[in-house]
């Protein structure tokens, strides 16, 4: 398959998995229980929702491609031998989702394994159920949002920009993370937290944000989002403020190396 059929590919499992997560919400709207459960703290949900959903993708993605890799949120983890995986978030925003917001959705990507073992994106997909948008992008073609061509707002200034951001579950590390934005507030318009990075990721690429930074994702958080953004002319790298937790900065070509030197400054954030 071309990067183009397997980002087609990629939009069509993740819709697949965003139907599921309908009918769940559906249920959960109507009383029905999800069994929810905690993950890395106690307000770090996961679902039944967001397992049907990653069983959804996985199987979907078997069908078309039994040979290639598997890597998602949930706990799929199968290695191919074709080169290639697919990383997925099933259900990207679960607070969100049980919440009844509107930002959450779900995120596909593929990447191909180089010859030094790192992987690279070369097809996308974020779909928002809610709305129906359908965020995708495959390498060299340009991203779009239902077929609209994506662009990132560019040239911006860091005094103009408005900023996307998101925390982490573990309380001391929200704490700091806290510091970083007040330091941040003072040198941009202003600061969004939507709740999903996949979905923070996508608002750069269509320009309904400047830039988006966050250090504690995984990479079934950004994996989609990342290609997605980089296809729509940002430039996309990864942050580091603090041993054990990264994460990503995205923006337009003039904005990127003001937000990156102002994020990884770490004077920004309190010792401890």
């Amino acid at each position: 398959m071309t990067p183009a059929q397997l980002a087609e590919l990629a939009a069509s499992v993740a819709h697949v998995a965003g139907d599921v997560l309908l009918y769940h919400q559906r249920r959960l709207r109507s009383g029905a229980d999800l069994s929810v459960a905690t993950k890395t703290s106690a307000t770090d949900p996961v679902s039944m929702a967001d397992q049907e959903s990653e069983q959804a993708l996985v199987h979907a993605i078997e069908a078309a491609r039994p040979d290639d890799g598997i890597l998602g949120e949930e706990g799929a983890d199968r290695t191919g031998t074709t080169g290639l995986r697919w990383v997925v978030d099933p259900l990207d925003g679960t607070v969100n989702y049980l919440y009844g917001h509107i930002g959450w959705g779900v995120s596909v990507a593929v990447e191909e394994q180089a010859a030094d073992g790192s992987w690279t994106g070369i097809a996308a997909a974020v779909f928002e159920p809610t709305t129906g948008i359908m965020h995708s992008a495959h390498r060299g073609g340009g991203a779009t949002a239902n077929g609209r061509p994506l662009h990132v707002n560019d040239p911006v200034e860091l005094p103009m920009a408005l900023v996307s951001t998101g925390f982490s579950y573990d309380r001391d590390h929200r704490r700091r993370q806290a510091a970083l934005v007040s330091h941040v507030l003072g040198h941009v318009r202003d600061v969004r937290r939507v709740g999903s990075a996949a979905l923070d990721l996508c608002r750069v690429a269509a320009g309904e944000v400047d830039a988006y930074f966050e250090d504690s994702t995984q990479r079934w958080d950004w994996a989609a989002g990342a290609l997605i953004a980089q296809e729509a002319g940002a430039i996309v790298t990864s942050l580091t403020t603090m041993p054990g937790h990264s994460g990503v900065v995205a923006a337009g070509p003039s904005l990127h190396p003001q937000l990156e030197a102002l994020v990884g400054d770490p004077a920004a954030l309190p010792a401890g």
